[in-house]
């Protein structure tokens, strides 16, 4: 008998999540730009490959926190190449290398077990 294989541990958060089921509401560019921590009347929002998380607990994701850069935004390619510059903060990362592919798909289970999915982005490109 062959035994399941558990996911990596270092994706799981230290203390246990309790997530919400997944929507995937269509959001448009337009209005998760808005959602980029600095109208406290809207969720602090990322979106990675189009699948749009709600970041709004985490202060590394506020104006003044050091992920700042990521909301309001899919940043998967700066994800994938571990950027915090803001040209690389696009959605686009198609054509990135095998490796840097992985790195994103590394993030995008991290986020995935962290936060609420709250939507897809409308039109967003996924491969």
């Amino acid at each position: 008998m062959v035994e399941h294989e558990e996911e990596p541990k270092r994706f799981s958060p230290k203390v246990p999540v309790e997530l919400a089921p997944p929507k995937y509401d269509p959001i448009d560019a337009e209005e998760l730009a808005k959602c980029d921590g600095t109208d406290p009347n809207r969720p602090t929002l990322v979106a990675i490959k189009g699948i749009v998380f709600d970041v709004s607990r985490n202060q590394a994701y506020s104006p003044s926190g050091q992920y700042r850069i990521f909301a309001g935004k899919d940043p998967s390619r700066a994800l994938a190449s571990s950027s915090l510059k803001p040209e690389d903060c696009r959605p686009d990362w198609y054509d990135l290398d095998d490796k840097e592919k992985t790195v994103l798909e590394e993030w995008f289970t991290f986020f995935s077990k962290r936060y609420n999915v709250v939507g897809k982005v409308k039109d967003a490109t996924n491969y």
